[in-house]
């Protein structure tokens, strides 16, 4: 049974997600505010690569500033707002990021960059297309687990870049040895990991609450037979 010190947690976890995501969004979309090719982060290879790069990046911010507004109670309590958001997050954020990011993904100057997006813009679609699914089944647990792990996705954008500069301070006192003692070097080679590590790192936490709100459920399922027949 959740409690109200619970249920204020978890309120304050979603406000504090979305205030991060909110910051995390903005410094993904700056530096592409201006259509400006020459201020991409990404090397641009053709005016093809840079209009789905353009897409994929604005739609992946929509889809990482609505996501957190689908786990706050208070919201998810009003079942129209939060399907319009929920709807919003996917047709507007998720699919067109996820279908545009499968491409830019395999443009990617580094094999193990195209394999470390392709794998997540993929993994994307899927767990939308379940979460989906289990919502016209009106199975909301598997719904919401199918929606988090999608979540989990789509905040790779913030996770990867917290995660390249704690690698890069780790090999700081290794870069000449290294890297040749070349920054740009350890940098080049340090964010195809970090894109890894995103998501893999973020699945790896949802996976653990889930299984840890299915450990704390199972002594109140157990127990429901016996009060049953008390």
């Amino acid at each position: 049974m959740t409690t109200k010190a619970g249920v204020r947690r978890s309120a304050r976890r979603g406000w504090l997600l979305l205030t991060i995501a909110v910051i995390g969004g903005t410094a993904l979309v700056v530096p592409y505010a201006l259509l400006d090719v020459d201020a991409s982060r990404i090397q641009v290879r053709s005016e093809a690569h840079w209009i789905l790069l353009l897409v994929h990046i604005f739609t992946a911010a929509v889809a990482l500033v609505l996501g957190p507004l689908q786990f706050i109670s208070a919201l998810r309590a009003r079942r129209r707002l939060h399907r319009t958001i929920g709807r919003a997050y996917l047709l507007a954020g998720v699919l067109p990021a996820g279908l545009t990011g499968i491409p830019v993904a395999l443009m990617a100057e580094h094999t193990l960059t195209r394999v470390g997006l392709f794998i997540p813009a993929v993994g994307w679609l899927v767990t939308g297309a379940l979460a989906v699914r289990a919502a016209r089944r009106r199975d909301f647990a598997a719904h919401r687990a199918w929606m988090m792990r999608n979540y989990a996705l789509t905040f790779l954008a913030v996770t990867s870049r917290l995660v390249v500069p704690l690698l890069l301070l780790a090999q700081f006192p290794f870069i000449g040895a290294m890297y040749g003692g070349s920054v740009p070097a350890a940098v080049d080679m340090t964010i195809p990991i970090g894109q890894w590590l995103g998501w893999i790192i973020n699945l790896t936490i949802v996976e653990i609450l889930l299984r840890r709100e299915k450990t704390r459920a199972i002594p109140s399922s157990k127990g429901s037979p016996e009060e049953a027949h008390a």
